[in-house]
């Protein structure tokens, strides 16, 4: 009998958006998405003439974004 294989945690897996899903989740225009891709605030992987965008990295960048104004 083999040994049974365990799939990684879903936690750990790293989930991926589209550029357009980015700029939906952060109530933004695509142009802002690529700008702030190219610019490297948001780091994302070349995925043939597309790019993706780690979810994490989107919820960082909004954490750290955030700031009080009163």
């Amino acid at each position: 009998m083999p040994p049974e294989r365990s799939e990684p945690a879903r936690s750990t897996q790293v989930q991926f958006l589209t550029v357009a899903e980015v700029a939906s989740m952060m109530r933004v225009s695509k142009m802002t998405v690529y700008r702030l891709v190219h610019s490297g605030e948001l780091p994302a992987a070349r995925v043939g003439r597309s790019f993706r965008v780690p979810q994490r990295a989107v919820e960082d960048y909004l954490r750290n974004a955030y700031f009080d104004a009163g």
